[in-house]
């Protein structure tokens, strides 16, 4: 076999895969119910930010949508504020479940007494952006902080304020265990910490599931809690009180596009969540192990909040680890995984391959292309992912593809400028003697004795996407990460284990494959 027909087999792979996910990415739609005519509106996309609450209200929001004859695809799990107000912006997810104290504080950036607005005063500040907030739920669902109960009592701390007022041995020695989006929040950390005049030094970001496990292990003493979240009853944690009111109230809307109909919501939703039955949903579902789609469609069909609070029956054991690890969704998501890798891949080929041509050809050059496809190799993933969202308008597979071909252009272009500059300067000559044109000599000698290092670079590049491809669920893209992206949510070790396992395993084929391939273009040299 020589590098043509590999890199021919790579491309037909990788446009079989793209095609392939294409459809898994298409989404079912809801069912028409027996004897109903098709239904006549357009598909609504309904997103979720990464926490056990958004992800159950995402789930509510779809199935009554679905219920009342209106097609909805949950695009679950897609990160922070940021990213899901520039898939608002760009049309990419219709509606989604937010707090009206993130409307105010983070979307609209009011501070003090402006951030204390009614519905109708804060939806006449999103209408210049196109969006509504519309659907109140329920309940309020604030921000606060936490500690380990006997912690508090030996400390005397029950409100923030008390907080504050630790002498500065005693503060200083309390660890923090902040998510990151409350360290960098208007309404978070940094107003916080200026509000109370607290002198604790915040340390690095938590995810907010892990941070509940480092505090029951004693790794940290402080938390940011949602007041609904199921883990504090479960690990006996004192809220701390919100005594100078510092903290907007948060109560739960949709937040959507203007041009979508809320009625339908309306009807379903609002006004039926209280406190009580939000937190019994999360408890069901991070305590209980019990899938988001059951819990919202239990409370959907019960037709009541308060029967939420109250489950009938001891809740049934969460599924194994491999029960998980081959549920149904398996399929799709490698599909959309390999999809994602192979076609990064392929578009890394057609781009680097010339690229490293040009910098071992044009020796001036050669180190301004290695240094600028080096450069971006170190560009954060999620960083990346967020500029080509705002890039291209869009979240989901098309700036999660190109991220990946971001990172997969340094191995193939600096394997393709070493393995030409490892072509001895005889055999060029040779090539020439004999009446090559420099093309055909690139084509035909330099190009296949440069083979097997080539194709080490296009093995490294594949190998390192097949795990860099699990964040692109941060924004929506599918593959293996989603799974581990919701066990992460919800510190469900087994869950993010169904994730991790199939994708390690996915990195060892991929490896193997690429050896074989090494092994026959060696042959074919």
């Amino acid at each position: 076999m020589n590098l043509r027909a590999a890199a021919r087999a790579l491309a037909a792979l990788a446009l079989v895969l793209l095609a392939g996910a294409a459809h898994a990415q298409q989404p079912a739609g809801a069912a028409s119910r027996a004897g109903q005519a098709p239904e006549a509106h357009a598909e609504v996309a309904v997103g979720s930010k990464r926490f056990t609450e958004s992800y159950l209200l995402g789930e509510l929001v779809t199935q009554s949508l679905r219920r009342a004859g209106i097609a909805a695809e949950h695009r679950q799990g897609l990160g922070n504020t940021a990213i899901l107000e520039q898939a608002l912006s760009s049309g990419a997810v219709d509606v989604y479940p937010e707090y009206t104290g993130t409307i105010t504080r983070e979307l609209l950036k009011l501070e003090g007494t402006q951030a204390a607005v009614s519905l109708e005063q804060l939806n006449a500040r999103l209408a210049p952006r196109g969006l509504k907030a519309a659907v109140p739920l329920g309940f309020n669902n604030t921000y606060a902080l936490a500690l380990r109960e006997d912690d508090a009592q030996r400390l005397g701390v029950a409100s923030l304020s008390d907080l504050a007022a630790l002498p500065p041995a005693q503060a200083g020695a309390l660890r923090l265990g902040l998510s990151h989006e409350f360290l960098q929040r208007a309404d978070g950390w940094p107003g916080l910490s200026r509000a109370y005049g607290l002198r604790m030094a915040p340390g690095a970001g938590l995810d907010h599931g892990l941070a509940y496990q480092a505090l029951a292990r004693k790794q940290v003493d402080v938390v940011d809690v949602y007041t609904t979240d199921a883990q504090i009853e479960r690990l006996h944690l004192r809220v701390l009180r919100d005594d100078r009111n510092f903290f907007p109230r948060y109560d739960a809307v949709l937040l959507m596009r203007a041009s979508l109909d809320e009625r339908p919501l309306a009807a379903a939703l609002q006004g039926r969540i209280d406190e009580a039955a939000m937190t019994a949903m999360n408890a069901q579902a991070e305590v209980d192990g019990r899938a988001f789609a059951d819990v919202a469609r239990e409370f959907l069909d019960r037709g009541s909040a308060a029967a939420a609070s109250a489950p009938a029956g001891a809740p049934a054991s969460p599924p194994g680890f491999m029960a998980r690890l081959l549920a149904p969704d398996l399929g799709r998501l490698l599909l959309q995984h390999l999809a994602m890798v192979f076609g990064s891949v392929a578009m890394a080929v057609v781009v680097g391959v010339p690229l490293g041509v040009l910098a071992h050809r044009v020796k001036a050059l050669s180190g301004l292309v290695l240094g600028a496809v080096g450069v971006l190799q170190t560009v954060p993933s999620l960083a990346l992912l967020a500029f080509l969202i705002a890039l291209v308008g869009t979240i989901g597979f098309v700036p999660a593809l190109l991220a990946l071909f971001v990172y997969a252009l340094l191995p193939i272009v600096r394997n393709t400028h070493e393995g030409l500059a490892g072509v001895p300067q005889g055999l060029r000559l040779a090539g020439a003697a004999l009446g090559l044109k420099p093309a055909q000599v690139l084509r035909s000698v330099e190009l296949p004795l440069a083979a097997p290092v080539m194709l080490a670079g296009i093995k490294t590049a594949a190998v390192i996407n097949v795990g860099t491809a699990t964040v692109a669920a941060f924004v929506g893209a599918g593959g293996l990460g989603e799974r581990i992206v919701t066990g992460l949510a919800i510190n469900d070790h087994v869950q993010t284990l169904a994730g991790a396992v199939p994708a390690a395993a996915l990195a060892l084929v991929v490896e193997a494959v690429f050896a074989l391939l090494q092994r026959g273009v060696r042959r074919g040299v």
